[in-house]
C-alpha cells in the first residue's frame, strides 16, 4: 500500500482487494496489507470514520471485503518532512525501467519514520533514481516490502506506481518467493520443519512481537532448514510464507533458537550466560563485531511486471556473518 497525496486532508491509504482477501472482515484486511499499522489501531481508524469502501464511510470492523472493493484510508498525523534526496552509497544488484533490487546494509532504515526522518533507503533512491518522480509526495516511495533497520539483504523497489501495484499484488498473492539465512543459537531438534502460530503485539512490552493466542494475533507460518550446525549454533535457511512484522527473529526465539545478535529475542547477553565460562570468551568476542542479528535476506524470486518472465536474484552472506561463522566453527 502506497501513502498517496491529499489536499485537505495531508494523505489517504488506497488499495484494491484481490481475490485471495475476498469476504474478510475490514479490520483483518487492512491488518494484512497495511503492515506499519498494529489491528486495534486500524479498528480505531475505522470506528473514527476514516476508513471508506467505494467511497463509503464504514465504522464496522466486521464489514465484509469483496474482490474489487476500492478501500481508502485517511491517514491521521502524517510527518510533513518533505523527502530528500541523500548521497547515500546504494548496492543495486539488478535494476531495469520498471524496478531495481538492492542489497541492503544492516543499520539502514527502509523508509521515514518517527525518529527516521532522514538518511533512509528511500532518501538514497530519491538521489539515484529522478524515475521516483511519481513518489516524490509518498514517505514510502516504491517500497513493496521492508526489512528491519539491523537486518541485511535484498529488497524489491518498484520504479513506477504501475509496478508497485504489480509487485504488491503478488506479495499478497504470496507470489513472491523469499528467502533468508539466519545463524542461530544452539540447533533445531528437526533439521526441517515448519513453524506455525499466531503473531500479535507483546501483552507487556508493546515494541516486540511475540508468539499469542490466536484470536489477538495473525497467523504466521516460517519453513526452516538447517544448512550447517556448529557446536554452539547453526547456520539455517528460511523460507517465508507469510510476512509479519519481525516474524523470523519470533519464531526462532519461539523455538528456543533465537538468532545470534539479536537484542530484542534473546540473542545476546541472555544466550551467552546460559554458556559454560570456558565458552564465553570466543563467542563475547563474537558479539563484540556482530552488533545486530544475524539475519540475511539472500534469496528473491519475482515475475517481472513487463516482460512476465521470473527472476531469481541471490546475493552472499555479509563479511560479519562470515566472520562469525567462523569462530563458531573453531573447536572449543
Amino acid at each position: 500500500m502506497t501513502l498517496l497525496p491529499d489536499e485537505e486532508n495531508g494523505a489517504f491509504i488506497k488499495t484494491i482487494v484481490t481475490f485471495n482477501f475476498s469476504h474478510k472482515r475490514l479490520d483483518q484486511f487492512l491488518s494484512e496489507t497495511e503492515t506499519t499499522a498494529s489491528r486495534s489501531k486500524i479498528q480505531r481508524w475505522i470506528r473514527d470514520g476514516i476508513v471508506s469502501v467505494n467511497s463509503v464511510v464504514i465504522k464496522k470492523c466486521g464489514h465484509k471485503v469483496m474482490e474489487g472493493d476500492i478501500i481508502t484510508v485517511k491517514v491521521p498525523n502524517v510527518p510533513s518532512t518533505t523527502l530528500k534526496p541523500e548521497n547515500i552509497p546504494l548496492d543495486i544488484v539488478y535494476e531495469d525501467e520498471a524496478l531495481l533490487v538492492v542489497n541492503k546494509t544492516s543499520g539502514l532504515v527502509v523508509h521515514p519514520a518517527v525518529g527516521h526522518t532522514s538518511a533512509t533507503l528511500v532518501n538514497a533512491l530519491l538521489y539515484h533514481c529522478q524515475d521516483f518522480a511519481d513518489f516524490e509526495n509518498s514517505i514510502r516511495p516504491g517500497i513493496v516490502h521492508r526489512l528491519d533497520k539491523e537486518t541485511s539483504g535484498l529488497l524489491i523497489v518498484a520504479k513506477t506506481e504501475d509496478t508497485r501495484a504489480f509487485l504488491s499484488k503478488q506479495l499478497a498473492e504470496r507470489q513472491i518467493k523469499r528467502r533468508y539465512n539466519a545463524l542461530v543459537w544452539g540447533c533445531p531438534k528437526n533439521l526441517t520443519g515448519v513453524i506455525d502460530t499466531s503473531i500479535g503485539r507483546h501483552p507487556k512490552y508493546r515494541q516486540r512481537m511475540a508468539v499469542v493466542e490466536t484470536d489477538a494475533g495473525r497467523r504466521s507460518i516460517t519453513h526452516y532448514r538447517v544448512l550447517k550446525p556448529f557446536n554452539q549454533g547453526a547456520l539455517l535457511e528460511l523460507d517465508l510464507e507469510t510476512g509479519r512484522t519481525h516474524q523470523i527473529r519470533v519464531h526462532l526465539s519461539h523455538i528456543g533458537n533465537p538468532i545470534i545478535g539479536d537484542p530484542v529475542y534473546g540473542g545476546r547477553v541472555k544466550w551467552l550466560a546460559r554458556l559454560a565460562p570456558k565458552q564465553r570468551p570466543r563467542l563475547r568476542k563474537m558479539l563484540e563485531f556482530l552488533k545486530r542479528q544475524a539475519l540475511h535476506a539472500t534469496e528473491l524470486e519475482f515475475l517481472h511486471p513487463y516482460s512476465k518472465q521470473y527472476h531469481k536474484i541471490k546475493v552472499p552472506l555479509p563479511d560479519d556473518i562470515q566472520e562469525a561463522i567462523s569462530l563458531l566453527s573453531r573447536p572449543n
